[in-house]
């Protein structure tokens, strides 16, 4: 599948709303009954059929977060989301047919931000969309500080712009949930968090049976954060618990 790499941005952290919802689906039913339960809800909502559809909302309106289906005409939804993820940190929600173990997780690995199977309670949805956009406010955990700039070992977190800078004041990518995973360990330094734990902040919904999704995370991390052989001289396992972000970090 060809893409061209639009940048999409999100809109400022809106009031909930105010919040603008792409609606993916090339079900027509699915896409009318989400939407007139979200605007019930007071979202604002726009809905595309396909990709192309898509492309075009999103270049064109301020769109808060993307509900995306994986079975789409012309291209499926796992590659959209990468074509989203390359260039833009917009929440993403997929929606995945009830048992597709191997979609969703490779969803997360791609950097969705949840995942809906179908067919989905309406009100599930909305939770799930409730929690993501608290999220992306910038709401994960107490922070350490009020600054939006935190600071390990010679490298530098933005929490405004989202960017992660290395040593050499290089940006290095990060997946959204690479992000957000990395977000929760600054903001609790130092101390061993569980699996359950990183599981609940980085995702803001209770532990599954793909708590397996954060020890790939962590492990993708790793690599962006360490040259060690291990991989470990900044994320520790924490035998029977979970993790530990090791180096001190500060808020500038």
């Amino acid at each position: 599948m060809t893409t061209t790499k639009t940048d999409y941005r999100a809109s400022p952290a809106p009031a909930a709303s105010q919040a603008h919802i792409l609606v993916v689906d090339d079900d027509a039913q699915i896409r009318q009954l989400a939407a007139k339960f979200l605007r019930e809800h007071g979202y604002r909502v726009s809905m595309a059929r396909d990709g192309r559809e898509m492309r075009g909302i999103l270049e064109a309106t301020s769109i808060d977060l993307v509900i995306l289906d994986i079975m789409l005409p012309g291209g499926n939804g796992l590659d959209l989301c990468r074509e989203i993820r390359a260039s833009s940190a917009l929440p993403v929600i997929m929606l995945t047919a009830l048992g597709a173990d191997t979609d969703r997780i490779v969803g997360l690995e791609i950097g969705a931000d949840d995942y809906l199977g179908k067919p989905f309670n309406p009100r599930e949805l909305l939770a799930r969309i409730n929690a993501v956009l608290r999220r992306t406010r910038g709401s994960v955990g107490t922070p350490q500080g009020t600054g939006h700039r935190l600071q390990f070992e010679g490298w530098s977190l933005d929490t405004r712009r989202r960017e992660l800078t290395n040593p050499d004041g290089v940006v290095v990518d990060l997946s959204t949930g690479e992000y957000e995973l990395l977000l929760t360990f600054l903001d609790y330094p130092q101390r061993a968090l569980s699996r359950d734990t990183l599981m609940d902040s980085a995702k803001h919904r209770v532990a599954t049976g793909f708590d397996r999704a954060i020890d790939i995370q962590v492990s993708r991390l790793r690599k962006k954060l360490d040259s060690s052989e291990d991989g470990q001289a900044m994320i520790k396992t924490i035998r029977g618990t979970g993790y530990m972000f090791v180096p001190a970090v500060t808020r500038a």
